[in-house]
């Protein structure tokens, strides 16, 4: 079967391209591609190529698919994993497989098997480290949001805190704590104020900063501080171009926070959350940076009198994959928040290698679609002249202007399909 497919050949060489895929081995499935939600990861290992530790060092001459925020449909399945789902079956997958030890990934590392692609071959080692995973929800692009939210999951699970006077570490954010959250209102940010407000362990005072009061203005229209409240969450967002770090501190009583997440990868950001944390205080830098050098001050007389400490992770698991599908799936989690552009698969080379530069939100790609990069606020200007256009933005507008199931149907069966 043919595909087309986004294949990685060097630093900065994305390519668009059409070729055959083998055939199936007993191991393998044949999966249809749906919707990919694009990564900053991916524009990472696009700038570095090779040199990125998941991407191959012969690259040049074997080009992987990149694309690991993926949703789909099973095609066929060989005989030794046809127990695990049928024919016309969604499935996402957990690209952080850790397969006998090696990085290897979905997106990176695999010559037929990433998401930004129409048509791909699940290799065996999917299945042998449990990280196929069978999807029942209604929207692809849920599927596909589950990985950045594995992600946020993940995040809240490696944080910890210790018990004085023994050697045990307590696993996850404080419950009933204090969280603030910096550079908080991007993409991975919006996702982690809903994670933080309804999942089981909630802190009990959420401060979110940022510089961008446009960025800012949306996320309290989206998480409200009243919704928060019914939580049993109390929640502030302060603009710190604004209010300076003294302020932000006052919010905690003083005392300082008890987990402190940096979401963007600058130096003040970082110190800043180092000042901010209290007793025992746990700082996640949830944030990779594309500067192999990149260091920041941190305080060690607080990390021996105070018990400070820093945390990071680059991805969920598989658990954390199923937990935030399950709260999806229960309607305690809403990625939808998350984005705010869709495309088709024609758009990836060019909107990947300028992702850091695009502002907004996630990047939703349907890759069985062709279609220019689009802002789900232009849809109404758009629809002017675009019928198209014009039905999704009322669709949109039905669900306060975010990214919804029905707008997926409608754009799944009207645009124009990849040539």
């Amino acid at each position: 079967m043919k595909t087309k497919a986004v294949r990685l050949y060097g630093k900065s060489d994305l390519r668009l391209e059409e070729f055959e895929l083998p055939e199936i081995t007993d191991d393998e499935m044949l999966a249809k591609v749906i919707s990919d939600s694009l990564c900053m990861s991916s524009y990472k290992a696009a700038l570095q190529g090779g040199d990125h530790k998941r991407v191959p060092n012969n690259v040049a001459e074997n080009p992987v698919i990149i694309g690991h925020e993926f949703c789909g449909e099973v095609v066929k399945a060989g005989k030794n994993v046809a127990h695990l789902a049928n024919p016309g079956d969604k499935f996402t997958v957990q690209p952080a497989m850790f397969y006998k030890g090696t990085l290897d990934s979905p997106g990176y590392s695999y010559p037929y098997y990433g998401g930004d692609a129409t048509y791909i071959i699940i290799p065996a080692e999917a299945f042998e480290t449990d990280c196929f995973l069978k999807y029942e929800g209604d929207a692809f692009y849920h599927g596909s949001l589950a990985e950045p939210m594995s992600c946020i999951a993940g995040g809240a699970h490696v944080n910890y805190h210790t018990k004085f006077g023994s050697y045990v570490h307590e696993m996850g954010i404080r419950e009933g704590g204090k969280m603030a959250l910096l550079a908080g209102v991007g993409p991975m940010g919006l996702g982690t104020i809903d994670y933080a407000l309804h999942a089981e362990r909630k802190p009990s005072l959420l401060v979110v900063t940022d510089i961008d009061p446009v960025r800012l203005a949306r996320a309290e229209s989206i998480f409200t501080v009243e919704e928060a409240k019914k939580q049993g969450v109390e929640l502030h967002y302060v603009n710190t171009a604004e209010k300076d770090e003294a302020y932000v501190m006052g919010l905690s009583g003083g005392t300082g926070y008890d987990d402190v997440y940096v979401m963007a990868p600058v130096k003040p950001v970082v110190e800043m959350g180092d000042n901010l944390l209290g007793m025992d205080g746990c700082l996640n830098f949830f944030a990779g940076p594309t500067n192999t050098e990149f260091k920041a001050e941190f305080n060690f007389y607080d990390v021996h009198y105070a018990a400070t400490h820093v945390c990071s992770n680059s991805g969920g698991n598989t658990q954390d994959m199923r937990e935030v599908l399950k709260m999806m799936g229960e309607g305690q989690l809403e990625p939808s928040v998350m984005i705010t552009h869709v495309g088709g698969l024609n758009c990836v080379p060019e909107v990947t290698l300028k992702l850091h530069d695009i502002p907004g939100g996630k990047k939703l790609v349907y890759t069985q679609i062709d279609m220019p990069l689009t802002a789900i606020d232009d849809f109404a200007e758009l629809g002017k002249t675009d019928p198209m256009f014009a039905e999704l933005a009322k669709i949109v507008e039905e669900s306060h202007g975010l990214w919804s199931a029905e707008a997926e149907r409608y754009l799944l069966a009207n645009a124009k399909p990849i040539d």
